[in-house]
C-alpha cells in the first residue's frame, strides 16, 4: 500500500505530464520536456524530511497551477471526451432476431439463454401473477376490456366496498 505522500507525488506527476502534452504538439518536444520533468523528480528522490516532502509537493502544485494550459486534451473516450459513452449498448432482446444460423455459431450460449429465458418467466408469473405465491403483489384481477358507461356503475350493489368505481364490460 502506497503512503499518501507517494500517492500524492505520483498525481502530480502525472498531471504535469499531461500538462507538457497540452502545451507541445511535437512528439520529440514532448518527449524532451518529459526526460527534464522526470529530472526534477528524480533530483528530489532522496528526500527524507517530512516536512521537506510537503514542502515540495506544495510548491510542485502551486508550479502545475501557474502553467496550466487553457485547454487540456481529453481523451475521446474518456469522461469529457467528445466520444465517452458514443458505443449504444444493444439490448438483450436484439439477440432473439439473430437467424438461426448465427445462433448456431454458439450453441452453448444461446442453449443457457433460451433456459434462463424460461426461468425468469417461471420467476415473474410467480410474483407478479394474480392468486400467486407474490407476497402481496398484483392481487386483483385486471379489469375487463370494454367501455364504461353510467349503467355500469349503477347496478352495482351499495354494500359493496367498490360501489364507487366504474367497471367495464
Amino acid at each position: 500500500m502506497w503512503s499518501p505522500y507517494v500517492k500524492n507525488v505520483k498525481s502530480l506527476y502525472k498531471r504535469a505530464c499531461r500538462l507538457v502534452e497540452a502545451w507541445y504538439d511535437r512528439r520529440d518536444v514532448v518527449r524532451y520536456e518529459l526526460t527534464l520533468l522526470r529530472a526534477k523528480f528524480d533530483a528530489n528522490a532522496c528526500v527524507v524530511d517530512p516536512e521537506e516532502k510537503k514542502m515540495l509537493v506544495k510548491r510542485g502544485e502551486e508550479e502545475l497551477f501557474l502553467k496550466q494550459h487553457w485547454h487540456l486534451r481529453k481523451f475521446v473516450n474518456s469522461p469529457g471526451g467528445v466520444a465517452y459513452e458514443r458505443e449504444v449498448q444493444s439490448p438483450d432482446w436484439v439477440l432473439d432476431y439473430w437467424h438461426p444460423l448465427e445462433k448456431m455459431q454458439y450453441p452453448e450460449y444461446f442453449a443457457r439463454r433460451e433456459q434462463r429465458k424460461i426461468e425468469y418467466v417461471k420467476f415473474w408469473t410467480k410474483m407478479f401473477s394474480p392468486g400467486g405465491d407474490n407476497g402481496g403483489h398484483c392481487d386483483t384481477k385486471p379489469p375487463p376490456k370494454g367501455r364504461i358507461t353510467e349503467e355500469s356503475t349503477k347496478d352495482k350493489d351499495e354494500d359493496d366496498s367498490c360501489a364507487n368505481q366504474k367497471h367495464y364490460y
